[in-house]
């Protein structure tokens, strides 16, 4: 984990309505992806900071986050950083179909795996705005996504905390089933004191307790949660 400053270089309108920012900063903030950021301005009634997830399958760092970004955040405003910090995906070298399924709305968080494995079969299931695609990969709507799993050796979800009860459904899996699959899910959740204070309103459902997403987290493997 690191701690830096980063500056705003520009501002721009996502495919799904969400902002994104494009920043500069050093390389050793770069989170990978699935692990998150913290930003704040340095000023008095910035009372939280804000957490920031890689958005672009680009090498340049364009970050989103899951909350609004405060309206005086403009290019040229200076940023205080915090991390990376948490666990992201661990992608293995030989998954060849590849499942990238958002769940709660835009891709953006997923995005930067699309490249991770130049030679896989990548296929894209969410029901949101798509962004520009490379063309070998296919998106499908959600509704088609338990077609998918037996094709699929790897599955990455981006979901939050409130849809973990309903996954079997939307997977098409029986009670108790969990994917034949390699699956890991990032948890999307408020995480306020980015693994500092261990709070708990992050706290996740395992097998084994509980977990918390700023820290254990936000990226599980799928088979240590209680779902």
């Amino acid at each position: 984990m690191q701690n830096g400053k980063g500056r705003i270089t520009e501002i721009i309108y996502g495919f799904d309505d969400r902002l994104l920012l494009r920043v500069d900063c050093s390389s050793a903030l770069t989170p990978a992806p699935g692990q998150y950021l913290l930003a704040d301005d340095g000023l008095a009634d910035s009372v939280l900071a804000v957490p920031f997830f890689r958005a672009s399958s680009t090498p340049e760092l364009i970050l989103q986050s899951p909350i609004p970004v405060p309206s005086h955040w403009v290019p040229g405003v200076e940023l205080h950083l915090r991390g990376p910090l948490g666990h992201g995906f661990n992608l293995p070298a030989e998954a060849a179909h590849i499942v990238l399924a958002s769940l709660r709305g835009g891709l953006a968080r997923l995005l930067p795996l699309i490249h991770q494995n130049p030679q896989a079969d990548i296929a894209i299931f969410t029901d949101a705005v798509l962004p520009d695609l490379p063309v070998s990969v296919e998106a499908r709507p959600i509704a088609d996504l338990p077609d998918a799993l037996p094709w699929a050796d790897f599955l990455a979800l981006d979901l939050t905390i409130e849809m973990l009860p309903n996954l079997r459904a939307i997977l098409g899996l029986a009670p108790h089933q969990r994917p034949a699959c390699i699956a890991q899910v990032l948890v999307i959740s408020p995480m306020p004191c980015g693994a500092l204070a261990e709070c708990g309103v992050c706290a996740v459902s395992a097998r084994k307790g509980y977990k918390l997403a700023c820290k254990d987290g936000p990226v599980f493997d799928l088979k240590q949660l209680q779902w």
